[in-house]
């Protein structure tokens, strides 16, 4: 009876080294993950403006299971934070933004695990769209596939005269899974966007800003990160306005462009009737007469 008693214990013993180990694996997952996509919210003469910084350096971005997991958790606390008035998306690894899918991890994926990561990523792209505040896509560097359609899902898009940009889904037999079809057309002419996708093409800023792709490419500096540092300037703009009207804003183009004029004005007006009553508007009108900066609350 003790024998079995001692057999029983240690069975017990190697449980709880295995349930130890299994958590301490699991906390060092969960902690590298958080250090690939961070969330910051910055102060000063920038308070209002986060930061959504992408930085799985081994694998360039690639948008693997975890790590678009993770940005989606992370874009969900971007969605329910009211003080948000600018959200900036950049990536900190060096000379890319988003390489796209993470190929050497779907190819040991079942046809139903893709099907769900597919769903999952259109998902978060639609959420990101959606973000009732302005966003931007700091792109410093390559952008490629999923990439592109993170940026593709932001209201603005600014990249560098040299990076590169593309949705070269055929090149794999597949095609642009997380909105490219549907958002590139919309953003440019619908042939040069069939050209881009159809051939795989890639294209550098210069060639992205021409078509309307991006709406500022710039010099790149030193350091690395002129396109963020221009869309702090864009977001340092944006922050003295009304942020209910911003929101509204938004809110009527996105959805105005995806119907007929007649549907589109009477989006519009539905907007603006929930703009007439805030204090904000008066604030303005106020600020206007006495000649001085107005001061919103967002009320």
């Amino acid at each position: 009876m003790a024998c079995i008693q001692r057999i029983q214990k240690c069975a017990n013993f190697g449980k709880l080294l295995l349930q130890k180990r299994s958590f301490a694996v699991a906390a060092q997952q969960a902690q590298r993950l958080q250090k690939e996509v961070t969330l910051q919210h910055l102060d000063g003469i920038d308070k209002g403006v986060t930061v959504i910084d992408l930085n799985r350096v081994e694998r360039r971005n690639a948008l693997g299971v975890d790590f678009v997991s993770t940005l989606n958790g992370v874009v969900d606390d971007v969605l329910n934070n009211e003080t948000i008035k600018v959200l900036i998306i950049k990536s900190s690894v060096p000379g890319v933004f988003c390489a796209g899918a993470d190929l050497k991890e779907r190819i040991n994926k079942s046809l139903k695990e893709s099907i769900k990561l597919s769903n999952t990523l259109r998902g978060m792209m639609n959420k990101i769209h959606n973000l009732p505040m302005p966003v931007i896509a700091a792109i410093d560097g390559t952008a490629l596939g999923g990439g592109l359609e993170i940026a593709l899902a932001c209201d603005m898009r600014v990249t560098t005269k040299t990076t590169k940009l593309g949705l070269v889904e055929t090149r794999l037999a597949i095609i642009p899974g997380g909105g490219g079809t549907s958002r590139l057309p919309r953003l440019i002419n619908p042939a040069v966007a069939k050209e881009m996708i159809l051939t795989a093409k890639i294209v550098d800023g210069k060639e992205a800003l021409h078509s309307g792709l991006v709406n500022h490419a710039v010099e790149q500096n030193e350091k690395g990160d002129a396109a963020y540092q221009k869309s702090l300037d864009i977001a340092r703009e944006i922050l003295p306005n009304g942020p209910i009207a911003v929101r509204m804003a938004k809110f009527a183009i996105n959805k105005g462009v995806e119907v007929d004029l007649s549907a589109a004005s009477a989006i519009e007006e539905a907007c603006y009737a929930q703009i007439i009553p805030t204090s904000d508007r008066m604030e303005g009108l106020i600020a206007f007469s006495g000649k001085r900066s107005p001061k919103y609350k967002g009320e």
